[in-house]
This record gives C-alpha cells, sequence and structure tokens, in this order.
C-alpha cells in the first residue's frame, strides 16, 4: 500500500482537470467511496513467479486488454501515472470510446498493477484497477476493483445493465489473464 500511495504522491501528472470524478486515487484504499456502483472481483490465473511476472506485464503493457477483444489507444508502452489511455469495446463500427488516465500503478515485488481514471468523454464517471499479487503460498490472483456512476445518457438508461456487464467483463478479463498465463 505504501508504494500505491508513494505513486500517487510522486506521479508526474497532467493537471487533472479533465477527470470527471472527485476519488482519485480510491481505489488505492480499502474503502471504495459512497455514491458509486461497486465491483470486485478476484480470481485466481496461476502459480509461481513466472505466472505472476507474466500476468504483471500482460496488465501493465495492454495486452489483457487487447487480447480480450478490445482496443488499446494509448503513447505509454506500460502502466505509468499521467499515461492517457483509450479503451474501446464493441463490434466493428460499433465502439463505445472510454478515454482515461492512469492514476497509480504498482510495480512491487509481489504486487504488479495500475488503476485508470475516467476522463471527460466516458461513458462512466469513476476508477478502476488491475493488479495482479504473488501470494505467499505461490498462486497468483488478480482481482479487478472499481467503482463507477453513469455519465452518459446511454449509460443511465442502461440502468442495472451497466454493473451487469461490467461484471461480465471483469470475468472475462480473468479468463483472458489465465489464458495467457498457461501459454
Amino acid at each position: 500500500m505504501t508504494r500505491l500511495i508513494r505513486s500517487l504522491a510522486t506521479a508526474p501528472h497532467t493537471p487533472r482537470t479533465s477527470l470527471n470524478y472527485p476519488d482519485v486515487g480510491a481505489t488505492a484504499a480499502d474503502r471504495l467511496p459512497a455514491g458509486y456502483h461497486h465491483l470486485h472481483h478476484t480470481v485466481r490465473i496461476g502459480r509461481g513467479r513466472d505466472a505472476f511476472e507474466t500476468a504483471g506485464a500482460a496488465v501493465t503493457t495492454w495486452r489483457m486488454h487487447r487480447s480480450s477483444g478490445a482496443r488499446v489507444r494509448g503513447r505509454a508502452v506500460r502502466a505509468e501515472p499521467g499515461a492517457f489511455v483509450e479503451v474501446s469495446l464493441g463490434l466493428g463500427p460499433v465502439r463505445f470510446a472510454a478515454p482515461c488516465e492512469v492514476i497509480w500503478t504498482a510495480y512491487d515485488e509481489d504486487r504488479t498493477g495500475f488503476a485508470y481514471g475516467t476522463l471527460a468523454r466516458h461513458p462512466e464517471s469513476g476508477e478502476e484497477s488491475f493488479v495482479v499479487d504473488l501470494h505467499p503460498d505461490g498462486s497468483v490472483w488478480f482481482t479487478v476493483t472499481a467503482f463507477s456512476r453513469p455519465a452518459a445518457w446511454y449509460t443511465r438508461l442502461g440502468g442495472p445493465l451497466v454493473p451487469y456487464l461490467q461484471h461480465a467483463y471483469a470475468r472475462h478479463l480473468g479468463r483472458t489473464l489465465r489464458r495467457i498465463v498457461e501459454g
């Protein structure tokens, strides 16, 4: 946790005027802010240092997102605080673009991952983290933690369907990451 907080405090961020929510960095804390839908999905994806390092690299270099079928646009080769990334989902020309800024990163001995926050024009307002942990027993776990609320007319119209789709996508990312780890 210390490294996560340090990443928040010392990150070379661009001005955060375009983030569309006030609770920046909350996914690094134990408690998510009230007034949002909360998502927490954890899945075991492998075992051992090699699995951990493969999964951590896939998460922080956008490989996991791309392998899941998402399009990723941004200049950063890997997640670093302040980096812009746009993830889009959909079929063919019907895609929903989600512009984000990386808020914090973790590149530690037993934890690797990052969180990004939503920018203006994102259909939701909030933050999402993607973290790989190596436990003392050698098991490797992937966790998606998020808080969000609708920021566009179509996500407000989607009502309870949107959190369901977010949970489904988190499960899909876990399966995708497990496949990457298994080679």
